[in-house]
């Protein structure tokens, strides 16, 4: 195996954590209305549980409230109870024909827990980062046994690598940066 094919799936390994990382992210609530924090929202449609957004469009027409037009009348009362019940801390009303919920606003304690939590997904992400650095290089030292690659094509690949897992963990850190802004804006 070549040491650019190494070099090209350790990059590929981390941009996954950083994809991960992005979703994370978008789940943490900040004060501000997104449909994303109710994706984890799942409710009983004849039968099967079903996501949120599969029985109902869902949408933000200001700041602070999220809106769900469901497909059926029927489903207006499983959809605020599936809301209540996914302990999100959202209280949701049924109007009739929409579930309107109310994002409310954060103090400033809860601001610092959600940082807080942003921080430790960075880390976790950091250090699966660090992981795949070192499997990865690993892997490389295995080929220069196995496949006669030259210490000097090893270190040049094991170089290549930490510069991009250089490049991942200040992209985490840039992240978690503007989460924590975002976060901290009142």
């Amino acid at each position: 195996m070549p040491v650019q094919d190494v070099i090209a799936k350790a990059q590929a390994a981390m941009k996954k954590t950083t994809d991960h990382l992005q979703q994370e992210f978008a789940k943490v609530r900040t004060g501000r209305a997104t449909v994303t924090i109710l994706d984890p929202v799942r409710v009983e449609y004849y039968g099967s549980s079903m996501p949120l957004n599969q029985v109902a469009s869902l949408s933000v027409p200001d700041p602070r409230t999220i809106v769900i037009q469901p497909f059926e009348k029927a489903m207006l009362s499983p959809i605020e109870k599936a809301i209540r019940e996914a302990d999100l801390g959202l209280n949701p009303s049924n109007d009739g024909n929409v579930v309107r919920v109310p994002i409310p606003m954060l103090t400033e304690e809860r601001r610092k827990e959600i940082v807080k939590m942003c921080k430790k997904f960075a880390e976790e992400s950091r250090v699966a980062i660090r992981n795949i650095r070192r499997d990865h290089n690993e892997l490389l030292k295995k080929i220069e046994k196995e496949e006669h690659l030259s210490e000097d094509e090893r270190k040049r690949g094991e170089q290549e690598i930490q510069k991009v897992t250089d490049r991942f963990i200040k992209l985490i850190d840039d992240m978690t940066l503007a989460k924590e802004k975002e976060v901290m804006a009142v």
